[in-house]
């Protein structure tokens, strides 16, 4: 589970955001580096990307709220591929190579 918060904007020194609209709803499946969510700051407006694959599962905060930096906006839930590719890597398993199990004879 990815829990999506409020980045800190490099460079700009404000404390929260404001959740102007969400571009995704929940039970959307989004793609990482997909736009999720619309924020404004004292000095800016940005589209904030999903900084990973798979289903929005929870919306955190609701259009309008002030969010501070660092906390909650969503969660998503990866995708099984991307869940397999972890357990893979996690196990030092090539990707190119698949894992098989016990053969029956």
């Amino acid at each position: 589970m990815t829990t999506v918060v409020v980045p800190k904007s490099g460079g700009v020194t404000s404390t929260k955001a404001v959740v102007l609209r969400w571009l995704k709803r929940e039970g959307d499946r989004v793609k990482a580096g997909e736009p999720l969510v619309e924020l404004e700051t004292e000095k800016v407006s940005y589209e904030l990307e999903s900084p990973s694959s798979g289903t929005l599962v929870k919306l955190i905060a609701q259009e309008t709220a002030e969010v501070p930096v660092g906390e909650p906006l969503c969660e998503i839930e990866e995708s099984a591929k991307a869940s397999r590719t972890k357990k893979q890597e996690a196990r030092n398993v090539p990707k190119d190579r698949k894992e098989i199990g016990p053969t029956k004879n």
